[in-house]
C-alpha cells in the first residue's frame, strides 16, 4: 500500500511517498518531494517497486498472484501441506475466475482494506449465493496471505475481511432418531435375507456399509474408500476418501480428516467378514469395491443403497410435484454423520474428542454444526428453568402470582 503524505515544517511543505519495502524493518520506505505534482509522478510511474523483493519480479497485479497461488496450491501445497487434490483445483480455479473478472483499479501492491471490502460488496451482488461468495472471498484471502508470506506484499489488506457463513434462513442439519436408524438397520438385514437372490448379493455388501456408516460418522466418500489395511482389531482408520467428482481416491481431504474410530463389536465383525469372504480382488485394497474393481459411486451408494433401505423401512417424505405427490427418502447418507455426533453427545464425549472424531479441522466447525445439541442436554437435565430457579427458595418470600 503506497500513499502520499503532506509535511510541514522548518522548511516549509513537502510531500513524502511511502511505499513497500521488503528490506527494511517496518516494511515500508520513503521518499520527500518539494510538490505534490512530483510526488504522484512517482507515485504512478512505477519507481516505486525498485526497492522490493525480487524474488518475484514479474507479480504485479491481482490476476499475477492468484495465477502464482493456483500454482503453489498444485505443486507445492500451502502453508507446508501436501498439494491439493485435482477436484479441489478445480474447484479453486473456479473461484479464481471470479477475482479475475473484478475491475481491479489498482496494482498488488497499491490495495488497500477498503478495495477489499469494495470486492466484497462486489462478490455479495455477483455471486449466485452467499455461500459462493463467502468461498471466493476466502480463497482471496488465501491469495494475498500466500503473497504476504512470500515476501511478494509487506502485509496482508485482507485481514478480517469476511463473510459469514451463519443465516438466519440456514437450514438446521437433519438429525435422524435412533428409532429411525433402527428401522434403517433393519431394512438392510431383511434386503441381506430377501429371497430375491439378486437383491440378496447386492446387500451383502450394502449392509455392513450402511452399519458402518451409523457406527462411525464416516463421510460417505470415505467408508467407500475403506481399505483392508485401515481395519484394526477394534475399529478402521480413516486415511483416504473418494474425490468430489467420483474419479480419483485421494487422501482426505484436510490432515484432520484422517483419524481413528472405535466400532461396536458386531458392526467391526461385518466389516470384515465382507472384507475376508466376498469382496472381489481388486487393484486399490477397496473393502467395498464395485464389481468392476475400483471403487463405487458415491451417487450409485445413495440410489441403490441408501434410498432403497429408507423406502424399505417406510423413512419416506411425501412431496409435491408435477401437480403430484411423490415420495422421496426422508434422509441422505450424510444424516447418519449428524447421528453419530448426536450420540456422542448424548454420551458426553469431551468436546474435543468430538472433533477430533468427526473429522473437523477448527472446533468452531463441530460448534456451530452441534452446539445446539449441547443447548438440548442442558434442557433435558435441568427441569427448572432460569437461574433463579438454581438458588432454591426464593428470598422475597410467598410467590404473589395467584395473588387475588
Amino acid at each position: 500500500m503506497a500513499d502520499i503524505r503532506k509535511r510541514t515544517g522548518a522548511k516549509g511543505t513537502t510531500y513524502q511517498v511511502r511505499y513497500p519495502a521488503a528490506d527494511t524493518k517496518s516494511g515500508y520506505t520513503y521518499k520527500t518531494f518539494p510538490t505534490l505534482k512530483a510526488a504522484r509522478a512517482f507515485l504512478e510511474g512505477g519507481e516505486i517497486h525498485q526497492g522490493q523483493d525480487k524474488r518475484y519480479p514479474g507479480i504485479e497485479t491481482v490476476i499475477d498472484a492468484v495465477n502464482l497461488w493456483l500454482d503453489i496450491c498444485e505443486k507445492e501445497g500451502l502453508n507446508g501441506r501436501d498439494p491439493v487434490t485435482r477436484f479441489t483445483l478445480k474447484n479453486y480455479v473456479y473461484r479464481a475466475g471470479f477475482i479475475k473478472s473484478y475491475p481491479w483499479s489498482k496494482s498488488l501492491y497499491e490495495l488497500t482494506s477498503p478495495d477489499v471490502v469494495e470486492f466484497r460488496s462486489w462478490l455479495l451482488r455477483t455471486c449466485k449465493s452467499r455461500e459462493l461468495a463467502r468461498k471466493v472471498l476466502a480463497s482471496f484471502q488465501s491469495v494475498i496471505k500466500e503473497m504476504t508470506l512470500r515476501g511478494v506484499i509487506p502485509s496482508n489488506v485482507a485481514t478480517g475481511i469476511s463473510i459469514r457463513a451463519d443465516s438466519r434462513y440456514d437450514e438446521p442439519i437433519v438429525i435422524p432418531t435412533r428409532e429411525d436408524v433402527i428401522a434403517l438397520l433393519s431394512a438392510a438385514d431383511r434386503l441381506a435375507n430377501s429371497k430375491n437372490l439378486q437383491i440378496a448379493r447386492t446387500w451383502q455388501r450394502y449392509r455392513p456399509m450402511l452399519y458402518l456408516a451409523a457406527d462411525s460418522g464416516m463421510r460417505p466418500q470415505e467408508y467407500i474408500a475403506l481399505s483392508h489395511r485401515a481395519i484394526s482389531k477394534n475399529g478402521v482408520k480413516v486415511e483416504r476418501a473418494v474425490e468430489g467428482g467420483g474419479d480419483k481416491l485421494s487422501v482426505t481431504k484436510t490432515p484432520a480428516g484422517r483419524r481413528f474410530i472405535e466400532l461396536s463389536a458386531n458392526t467391526l465383525d461385518m466389516v470384515k467378514h465382507y472384507a475376508e469372504n466376498h469382496a472381489i480382488q481388486n487393484g486399490h485394497d477397496l473393502v467395498f469395491p464395485a464389481n468392476n474393481g475400483r471403487w463405487q459411486c458415491p451417487r450409485n451408494w445413495r440410489r441403490r443403497g441408501f434410498n432403497a433401505a429408507c423406502f424399505e423401512a417406510g423413512l419416506v417424505d411425501e412431496i409435491e410435484k408435477e401437480g403430484g405427490i411423490v415420495e422421496r427418502p426422508k434422509y441422505r447418507p450424510y444424516d447418519l454423520r449428524h447421528f453419530f455426533a448426536s450420540m456422542l453427545f448424548e454420551k458426553k464425549v469431551n468436546l474435543k474428542k468430538i472433533q477430533v472424531l468427526m473429522g473437523h479441522t477448527n472446533i468452531s466447525t463441530t460448534l456451530n454444526t452441534y452446539g445446539h445439541l449441547i443447548e438440548d442436554l442442558d434442557r433435558v437435565e435441568d427441569e427448572d428453568y432460569g437461574m433463579l430457579s438454581q438458588l432454591g427458595a426464593f428470598s422475597c418470600g410467598e410467590s404473589v402470582a395467584s395473588a387475588p
